[in-house]
């Protein structure tokens, strides 16, 4: 294996070998994790992030949205990579999302700025949604592909894990948001001097080839000598626009509906409908993403050896409809447990990760089925759709979802007052604001005061004295703490409202998130791979014969050595 002493020029002219290829996936994976865990961060201080800037739960939907704008639009200059090679992108990619991350999101002054600065973050993490995966496709020939793609699609998952686990291990001593972000961009920082000296990449005549196994690795050299990288390349929009590319591509992304709302919604969802805290929240997070790490490995492994993938990915959208579906009924079921809540979205979990493991590799398949050379712009069309539908998700849900803003914004301020003044809020919530504001007229409205007394003695059956008791204490709390008095007369009635709306919202999102599984599955059919063993074996079979027979005209006998000199003229 050779390469340029220059860091800058990261090109392999030769294949490296097993031990150099296992390295450069675990950097390529490591990076995936980091950059996934800054995207992902603001998903587990969602709250405090509304409570800090005071604002909507659709104007911070909003950012999210215009950030996988951003992300589509770079996915498709990372087509680009097939021309300019994919390392660099990750490696300064990765430095320029961390020196936002640690230096900029903590310092934002308001609501615009934090949008900006998430937006920097997403215009690099739709360039890695393209790089990283075509640097996965270049270090694994196919028989080893569902393992390799397993643990690519691992670096969303553990990135998500990432932020769930540290959240839930530090929201509580470290109650700034901003340290989150601030956490992930040292992460970042540190990761990138490992990739700046470690990642590599396949020179273009390399990686412009088909390549089943390693066996083959002497073929793919030797035709490099040859190949003609502009004619392979020519076009190549119009080479992968294709339907086999589109659908699927369109189809995976509605079925990652439960996935966009797992990141940008559950710690929201868990806290205003259930009442769990963040961390607590985030802690069904550590589930969730552990489930998914788990299954995109054990079920690359076995894909690889069963040498099929539609299987895995019909059993593992299966299995996610019928999940998803108990987990939309729980939504309006408030007695529902955490416990019950860990084994539900554990399942719904590895499920995904049971169709999403496959499916990567049998794309990626199926892009160099069409043209190896182009596997970058295949993935960009994929990259572009799938930000664009998340983008689209996330502009729908508050439409949905309109119970969610007066619950997040005015929620953690009126949760303080009650814990401050139980028994008032208690009595302000059966009086009502309406009739407490005609109470505070000299003297008193005769009609309201009889309403009160009487909406106290019925809720609480106290007496009448009992009762007085308790106007007498609310009326105290309102000449000793006026503002926060306020502040329940203006927003408490609002909250309870939302809060009795939000369930049932929230299961109708659920709901669609199962619709989008139901229609990712007959592009299933449009991807490249066998359905039967039997008939895999017999591809390789015949795959492997062909291999034989080029090996020995060129004179070699295995893909084991370096081809021999004079073996190929250009």
């Amino acid at each position: 294996m050779t390469s340029s002493i220059r860091l800058w020029n990261r090109q392999l002219d030769s294949y490296p070998s097993a031990r150099a290829r296992a390295g450069f996936l675990f950097v390529i994976l490591a990076t995936t994790i980091v950059l996934y865990y800054q995207a992902y961060v603001g998903g587990a201080v969602g709250p405090a992030i509304l409570a800090q800037y005071q604002i909507s739960f659709h104007f911070y939907l909003n950012v999210v949205v215009i950030s996988n704008g951003v992300g589509a639009l770079t996915s498709l200059l990372a087509a680009r990579a097939d021309r300019w090679g994919r390392a660099n992108l990750v490696v300064w990619g990765l430095l320029c999302s961390s020196l936002v991350q640690f230096l900029l999101v903590p310092i934002a002054s308001n609501a615009y700025e934090f949008a900006v600065f998430v937006s920097i973050v997403g215009f690099v993490e739709g360039m890695v949604l393209v790089a990283t995966p075509a640097l996965v496709r270049d270090f694994s020939p196919q028989v080893r592909r569902g393992a390799a793609m397993g643990l690519w699609t691992m670096g969303p998952v553990l990135g998500s894990l990432v932020v769930t686990e540290v959240a839930s291990n530090t929201l509580d001593h470290l109650h700034a948001w901003q340290d989150q972000y601030m956490i992930s961009g040292i992460a970042g920082l540190v990761m990138f001097v490992v990739a700046f000296f470690a990642l590599r990449e396949l020179s273009p005549a390399l990686r412009d080839q088909l390549m089943v196994s390693v066996r083959e690795r002497v073929l793919v050299e030797a035709r490099a000598r040859g190949i003609d990288l502009a004619e392979a390349i020519r076009r190549p929009w119009r080479q992968m626009l294709r339907l086999d590319v589109i659908l699927p591509s369109i189809g995976i992304s509605l079925f990652l509906l439960i996935y966009y709302a797992a990141v940008g919604f559950f710690v929201i969802y868990f806290t205003s409908v259930f009442g769990f805290t963040q961390a607590r929240s985030n802690g069904l997070g550590n589930w969730f993403w552990a489930a998914d790490a788990a299954a995109v490995i054990i079920i690359g492994l076995i894909s690889d050896r069963a040498g099929v993938r539609k299987p895995f990915i019909l059993a593992g959208t299966v299995l996610g409809i019928a999940i998803t579906s108990i987990f939309a009924t729980r939504a309006t079921d408030p007695a529902t447990t955490y416990t019950a809540f860990i084994v539900i979205v554990s399942v719904l979990s590895f499920a995904r990760g049971t169709a999403y493991s496959p499916w990567m590799t049998a794309f990626s398949e199926t892009l160099e089925q069409r043209n190896p050379a182009l596997v970058a712009t295949g993935l960009a069309v994929w990259g572009w759709i799938l930000r664009g539908i998340a983008a689209l998700s996330f502009l729908i849900a508050p439409l949905v979802v309109t119970a969610v803003s007066p619950i997040a914004n005015y929620g953690p301020t009126l949760q303080t007052i009650q814990a401050a003044y139980p028994h008032q809020v208690h009595t302000i919530q059966v009086v009502g604001p309406a009739t407490l504001a005609k109470l505070q007229s000299t003297p008193p409205d005769a009609t309201a005061l009889a309403t009160a007394l009487s909406r106290i003695q019925a809720a609480d059956r106290v007496s009448r004295s009992e009762a007085i008791a308790q106007l007498l204490a609310v009326q105290k709390l309102n000449k000793e703490h006026p503002s926060d008095l306020a502040y329940l007369k203006a927003h408490g009635q609002s909250v309870i409202a939302a809060r009795q709306q939000s369930p049932a919202q929230w299961q109708t999102w659920w709901w669609v998130c199962v619709a989008g599984q139901v229609a990712f599955l007959p592009t299933i059919f449009l991807l490249k791979g066998r359905w039967r063993p039997s008939a895999a074996r017999r591809d390789a079979a015949e795959r492997e014969a062909l291999v034989t027979a080029a090996l020995a005209e060129l004179g070699l006998q295995n893909g084991d050595g370096p081809a021999p000199a004079g073996a190929v003229t250009a």
